[in-house]
Parts: structure tokens; C-alpha cells; sequence
């Protein structure tokens, strides 16, 4: 009896041994969870507080619901507490900021005596190689000598390519060539006075910008053609001597008015025409209008050039605002003018249908009809 209830005591005290050892385990593993893990510590907090609500009980610390009989004494609690105590609170100050790594250039941690090296070498190589250059007017000459040849070989490929070359025997002779007959050509080059034309004879005929329209006017042949155009032109008039072909692109009903394929016929009587230095300042001619362009008139004195006439100079000029000249003054009219100036370097005759003020004698107005 004695024996058992010894054994019953043994067994009451190693059960309340090994309950106190569980209480401080589970005190120091809920301690250490809430020092490492805060939001852990912080979320089974709310946790306990919003169950601790729910049964009516007041929560002042983590451990459960205070019970007041005014002998405890409260060692953790969430209140605020002005003690200098932190313990299980995460630290509140800020992270020190991590010191910048100076990077410093391969350069700047050089030796300075082989920076003085380096910089010696470089300066060294720079005046070897400034004495292998070639001289300023050796390289000039070279490189305008390269442009020259660029240009030429640009040159070479706009060429136009010919049917057949100008050297070749089967060519048209320009003695068999009758002026009026109409022949087909292409365009070989542009000028600022013409274009030259390939119609398969010997020579390229000049087409003259005069001979390319009359609706407008051509300041140069590019506004009309192109090298490589196929043009149908009609010969005015051929040279075997002196190896001279000279096309127009006017039509047919232009060239009988303005006469420009019989004009020509009258050079082998050039002896009887009036030279330049037979006429005079304020000389009275008459003479045949031949053709009326943008700008005035050319009129046909009889010598060996013919006379222009602006359209200023016309008497009708005024009479209606913006009319064109060609409404007053028609190709065949006769016409009697008053020399103005003469040039005999550029064979020019300028001509006015008004009669100049300073003549002697009545002055009588002129009625064109």
C-alpha cells in the first residue's frame, strides 16, 4: 500500500515536471517567432485580439486576456510605454546608405612616367606620319585630277547612243538632202541655243530654239526636249562645204507665212541686199513682217539681217489692255519703220513703227488698217 501510493507521487511529479518544461518550450519558441518574424508576431496578435472581442474579454498584451484582481502585474502589453524597452520590436532607424564605389579611369591610375611615355610615342607617331602625307598642292592636283575624270566618265555614259556612228560610209550625204522634206531624227545633245539633232546624214543638224514653237517661248530646248527624244523635224537648209544642217520644228502653215524655207535662197544675192553700214539712226524703211513673237516682230528690210520691232514701239500698242501682239501686228503686213540702232558685232537692227520726235519736217501720223 505504502509502495503504490509511493508510486502514484513519483508519477504526479514527473507529469508536473515535464507540463512546466512544454510551458517554457512553448513561452521561448513564441518569443523567438515574434523577435524574427514582426508582421508574424503582428498578425497573431490581431488574430488573438479580434477572438479575445468576440468572447467579451479585454486585451491588453499578447499573451491573452488580462484578468484583473489587482494583484497582477502586466509585462507585456500593447500600450504605449515611454520606457527605453524595444524588446521584440523591429528597429525603426533608417538603413545607413551604402557608400558609392569610386570608379576611377585606366588612365588616371597610370604611373605618371609612363603617361609621360605614352603621350611621347603618340607625339612622335603623329610627326612620322604627318611626314609620309603628301604636300598640300601634290594632293590638290590629285584630287581635282579624280573630278575631272568623274565628270568625263559621267559625260561619256549620258551620251546618247546613235544608230550608227558619224564615221560610218553609210551615212546620207547632205548633197542628197532637199530642204522641206520632212525626216525623222533623235536628239543627241542640248544647247542654250539649239539642239542637235542625228537624222542619219553625215553631220548632226542644229535645231535653232526660234525653230522649235511658236505658241510659247523657249528661253532654252530643254523646256521642249531631251537627249534621246525622238523628233520628226523638216530640213531648211544644208552645206556640204562647210558641213552645216539646219533643222526647224515648226509647222507647215508657219513656215509659208513666216517664208522661213525661201529666206535662205536669197544669200547668192547677198551683194545687193543693204549692208549694215549703209543704214543709219532714224532712217525711214519699209519692210514685210515675217514673224510675230511674245516680244515684238521680225520685219524683212531687204537687208542682210532682218530688223526687230518691240511691240512697244507699235502705234495700236495701249489700244487694248493685255492684248498679245500677234493681234495687231499679223505675218505679211507692210509696215513702215524708223531705225533706232544698229549693231554690227552682233548683226542687230532695232526698228519703232513711230516716228521719232526729233525729225525736221511735218509730223504725220501713220493708220494701220
Amino acid at each position: 500500500m505504502a509502495a503504490s501510493s509511493l508510486y502514484s507521487s513519483a508519477l504526479a511529479a514527473s507529469f508536473l515536471i515535464l507540463f512546466i518544461l512544454r510551458h517554457d518550450v512553448c513561452a521561448f519558441q513564441s518569443a523567438s517567432s515574434s523577435t524574427l518574424n514582426p508582421r508574424r508576431y503582428a498578425d497573431a496578435s490581431v488574430v488573438s485580439s479580434v477572438r479575445s472581442a468576440t468572447d467579451g474579454d479585454t486585451i491588453d498584451s499578447m499573451f491573452g486576456p488580462r484578468v484583473d484582481d489587482g494583484e497582477d502585474e502586466v509585462l507585456y502589453s500593447d500600450a504605449d510605454d515611454d520606457s527605453d524597452s524595444d524588446w521584440g520590436v523591429p528597429s525603426a532607424t533608417a538603413p545607413e546608405p551604402k557608400k558609392e564605389r569610386r570608379i576611377t579611369s585606366r588612365w588616371g591610375s597610370l604611373n605618371p612616367k609612363i603617361k609621360a611615355r605614352i603621350v611621347k610615342e603618340a607625339q612622335e607617331r603623329a610627326i612620322r606620319n604627318k611626314k609620309k602625307r603628301e604636300p598640300a598642292e601634290a594632293k590638290k592636283r590629285r584630287l581635282y585630277s579624280q573630278y575631272r575624270e568623274m565628270q568625263q566618265k559621267s559625260k561619256r555614259q549620258s551620251y546618247v547612243q546613235r544608230d550608227k556612228p558619224t564615221y560610218d560610209s553609210s551615212r546620207t550625204k547632205l548633197a542628197d538632202l532637199n530642204p522641206g522634206e520632212t525626216v525623222p531624227g533623235r536628239v543627241i545633245s542640248l544647247t542654250n541655243f539649239g539642239a542637235y539633232v542625228d537624222i542619219g546624214t553625215e553631220v548632226d543638224g542644229l535645231l535653232h530654239v526660234s525653230q522649235i514653237s511658236r505658241d510659247e517661248f523657249v528661253d532654252h530646248p530643254r523646256k521642249f526636249l531631251s537627249p534621246g527624244d525622238d523628233v520628226e523635224v523638216r530640213i531648211v537648209r544644208m552645206d556640204p562645204g562647210a558641213k552645216k544642217l539646219q533643222l526647224t520644228m515648226l509647222p507647215e502653215e508657219v513656215l509659208h507665212e513666216e517664208n522661213v524655207l525661201n529666206k535662205h535662197m536669197i544669200d547668192e544675192d547677198e551683194d545687193d541686199r543693204i549692208q549694215l553700214d549703209e543704214i543709219e539712226v532714224d532712217d525711214e524703211l519699209w519692210g514685210e513682217i515675217r514673224r510675230v513673237t511674245d516680244y515684238g516682230a521680225y520685219i524683212e528690210l531687204g537687208a542682210v539681217v532682218r530688223g526687230f520691232m518691240h511691240f512697244m514701239d507699235h502705234p495700236l500698242f495701249g489700244e487694248v489692255k493685255g492684248s498679245h501682239p500677234k493681234e495687231f501686228m499679223r505675218v505679211g503686213d507692210r509696215v513702215r519703220v524708223w531705225v533706232l540702232d544698229v549693231d554690227a558685232t552682233q548683226k542687230r537692227i532695232k526698228l519703232t513703227a513711230n516716228r521719232p520726235s526729233g525729225l525736221p519736217g511735218p509730223r504725220r501720223e501713220v493708220k494701220w488698217i
